[in-house]
């Protein structure tokens, strides 16, 4: 394929005017071709139109008809997978392998919300009939469901170009939900997001939507980015990225006349817990597998573990068996140069603290675009009197707690902020003894992981991906499963209307055949 570097307004292409830019090789360093062409005010008005004009159609189409619309996508998306795999490499520096399974997962988010679609009861349909003779006030009819925003605006995340990106999890459920979508590329993969949304675009082609179902734009988050969420078109925002982003864009949403809501991934440290007796019986086994987790995509992914809280016996050669397989990971570039300096300079200032020690640290080449595996150690005095501790290190770094009991494992687990994942290894005996524990590790993260690792994030009807503020803005979804298409949904309830103004879902005879709930029972 050849890369035009232009915006995609509707059916259409941008010409620029407000500045360009370049994918750069996170590798060699080399600039990489086609410049990409910022847009401008009139870009974002055009594709917030487009949008508008769309939602009127699309929001009516039926759920077979959005099935078909993301499976056509995601066969699109398959079609032109080697064309995506070779420019992802070339702007990323991940290897074939993750831009393949990653390229797997997008299109099984697509087909899932496809299934859940034509299954339909995901609308949560409610049915309360009328009793014009209760007394003293007659009962009226009610009927409920989940019915679509408006028009949203996605954000593609750096650390996942296909997962997280142009057809990725926030514009699938926005699309299922029957919301027109508008990205905002990211600048640091242009190139694999022209590739991706020319084949949205064949599926808005093939199925026949309305051209404005979905736009992308090229462009500063600061400027382009910040008009898109404040243009009064649209209705939500789906964000994955730092908390300073995230932050930014919440800011702006709720400064708008009308607030909207932002769904907004950002920060996580993901702590990991080994209770003694998992320590005494299996440390060697958690310290090889916390290390490839630690290690995993050069500490990329936002489910990482950045810290780990040990007690009891054993602490110390389970910490220097963690040290020593850190110190021989290779070091591997990072998604890009701003990410790789942004972790140098998180390492310095956590180095830099009183009471943290270097465990291990494995030397990258000053000015490179590498991330080198790093293990830090304080004791849960220190950590608990430096609340900075607990700051993300976005890469291959941890820091170890060590705690001397119960009390401490407790006190440190109460400091902690919200986070996506929390992880405890135990024995049978250990959950007895520190019972309270998983108490609360539930009020501070959105996914427990027994005896496990949390980078994996299953893509499945039972999945979390979220957790409380700052993991995500709201603690109250998930950006990852079937249940992340509410997200860009409201209720609405019809009472006393006639059966044939209703939508399908909420006519009496059912004839979508659909699980609902009818007079507080399902059916």
């Amino acid at each position: 394929m050849d890369l035009q570097g232009t915006s995609f307004i509707g059916a259409g292409r941008g010409s620029g005017g407000a500045g360009e830019s370049r994918a750069v090789n996170p590798v060699s360093g080399e600039e990489m071709e086609p410049a990409y062409l910022a847009e401008g005010e009139e870009s974002v008005e055009a594709v917030c139109s487009l949008a508008a004009a769309a939602f009127v159609d699309f929001r009516e189409r039926s759920g077979v008809d959005k099935a078909g619309f993301l499976r056509a996508i995601a066969d699109e998306v398959d079609a032109l997978e080697e064309e995506i795999v070779s420019r992802m490499t070339r702007e990323t520096g991940l290897p074939e392998g993750r831009c393949r399974m990653e390229k797997g997962r997008t299109c099984g988010q697509l087909r899932l919300f496809a299934s859940l679609l034509e299954e339909g009861s995901w609308v949560d349909a409610r049915i309360d009939h009328a009793d014009p003779d209760r007394a003293p006030v007659a009962k009226p009819d009610c009927r409920s469901m989940w019915r679509p925003m408006g028009p949203v605006v996605v954000f593609c995340a750096s650390n996942f170009p296909l997962a997280y990106s142009v057809a990725g999890g926030d514009t699938a459920s926005a699309l299922a939900s029957g919301c027109p979508v508008i990205v905002k590329a990211h600048g640091s993969h242009p190139g694999t997001a022209e590739i991706v949304a020319t084949a949205v675009r064949i599926a808005v082609e093939k199925c026949g939507m309305h051209e404005g179902v979905f736009s992308m734009l090229y462009g500063s988050g600061r400027t382009i980015g910040q008009s898109l969420v404040r243009h009064s078109v649209v209705r939500a925002v789906g964000f994955t990225g730092s908390r300073n982003g995230g932050r930014a864009l919440m800011d702006a949403a709720a400064a708008r006349p009308e607030p909207i809501p932002v769904w907004a991934e950002m920060s996580a440290i993901n702590p990991v817990f080994v209770l003694p007796g998992a320590l005494r019986e299996r440390g060697d086994a958690i310290a090889d597998g916390f290390v490839g987790s630690l290690t995993l995509g050069v500490g990329q992914f936002c489910t990482n573990p950045g810290l780990l809280i040990t007690g009891g016996e054993g602490r110390s050669q389970f910490a220097e068996r963690i040290a020593s397989l850190a110190g021989e990971a290779a070091p591997a570039a990072m998604l890009h140069k701003g990410i790789a300096e942004a972790y140098q300079d998180a390492l310095k200032a956590m180095m830099t603290k009183e009471g943290v020690e270097t465990l291990a640290q494995v030397p990258v080449e000053d000015g490179s675009s590498q991330g080198g595996a790093v293990v830090l150690g304080a004791d849960a005095a220190g950590f608990l009197s430096d609340q900075s501790m607990a700051e993300e290190m976005f890469g291959p770094a941890t820091l170890m707690v060590s705690a001397d009991d119960e009390a401490a494992m407790l006190e440190v687990a109460e400091s902690l902020e919200g986070q996506l994942t929390a992880t405890v290894h135990a024995t049978e005996e250990d959950l007895e003894m520190f019972g309270k524990l998983i108490a609360v590790l539930e009020r501070k993260a959105g996914r427990l992981v027994y005896n496990g690792f949390p980078t994996g994030v299953e893509v499945c009807h039972g999945m979390v991906h979220g957790g409380p503020s700052p993991a995500t803005s709201d603690g109250r979804s998930t950006s990852v499963g079937p249940r992340a298409i509410t997200r860009f949904t409201r209720l609405v309830c019809w009472q006393d209307f006639p059966d044939s103004l209703l939508p399908p879902e909420l006519q009496e005879d059912n004839p979508l055949k659909i699980s609902r709930i009818v007079d507080g029972k399902r059916t």
